[in-house]
């Protein structure tokens, strides 16, 4: 019994490391890639890995072009949209939650409905509608439909619901309004999903392609997603830069990832559970 319960962990590890190097494979390969000279992205697969490396497409991507430019965009965009976003979902699930008021069950429906429309569905009236007000080619048309998430709420509202009224009830005798028991009760005791979905919103919004790519017309407000695929030519294609960009743009959303890790793994568990 031992013996088959010892082959089948031994399979399982086989397994999953196969699983883990075909998802990280394309990873690998653009790392590499990056390092090498123009001409050798397509080349025999061996020589992706073997001497000789440079590290010239590096300086050329971050002086040479406009990629820090598009880095900032990019990153100012997706700070203030998350920003925006967790503060705008906790606001709107506290009141759903914890406020009672008449259809607010309605009004959590609408949301829900909300998540079955698929976000390409409402590309025209969206662009239609920024158009009207004057916000593309701007910081504020970009960011304006990433903010507008349901899911963000719909997870801290099933979060929010496990938080015992008692509390509440208490800190109203004690005379605090609903602002001061969400800034100071409610927010702490969240910490973990907040930040849950400060990253979920962070991705969404550092890898969005197809808004920014609709709204922006200048190239001087290109986020990363939109302005990396202008390094391709019309009739010749070289990914060593392209891949070398790609690479300096997934280092911010690593970094935050490996820095919050531990508190998305909570803010999940935390969330399935009380929700």
């Amino acid at each position: 019994m031992k013996r088959k319960k010892g082959v089948t962990g031994v399979l399982l590890t086989i397994v999953s490391t196969l699983v883990a190097v075909l998802f990280l494979f394309p990873v690998i390969w653009a790392l590499a890639v990056s390092f090498k000279k123009e001409g050798t992205a397509v080349s025999n697969a061996i020589q992706w890995f073997l001497p000789p490396y440079t590290a010239q497409n590096y300086p050329r991507v971050l002086f040479d072009s406009k990629v820090p430019l598009w880095l900032f965009n990019s990153v100012v965009i997706a700070l203030v949209s998350t920003l925006l976003v967790v503060m705008l979902s906790a606001m709107a699930a506290y009141a759903l939650s914890k406020i009672r008021f008449k259809g607010s069950g309605l009004v959590y429906l609408f949301f829900l409905i909300g998540l079955m429309v698929p976000g390409e569905a409402t590309i025209i009236p969206l662009y239609i509608i920024c158009n009207r007000l004057h916000l593309l080619d701007s910081y504020v048309g970009i960011m304006a439909p990433t903010i507008a998430v349901s899911m963000n709420m719909i997870i801290l509202t099933n979060f929010f619901k496990g938080i015992p009224d008692e509390l509440i009830e208490a800190a109203i005798i004690d005379g605090a309004g609903h602002g001061k028991i969400f800034a100071r009760l409610i927010l702490p005791l969240s910490k973990p999903v907040l930040v849950t979905v400060a990253i979920f919103a962070f991705m969404a919004s550092w890898n969005n392609y197809l808004w920014p790519f609709l709204c922006a017309m200048d190239e001087n407000i290109f986020t990363l997603p939109v302005g990396i695929p202008t390094f391709i030519g019309q009739y010749s294609i070289d990914y060593v830069v392209p891949l070398t960009a790609s690479m300096v743009a997934s280092i911010p959303a690593i970094v935050a990832y490996l820095l919050l890790e531990r508190y998305i793994v909570e803010g999940i568990a935390m969330t399935g559970v009380k929700g």
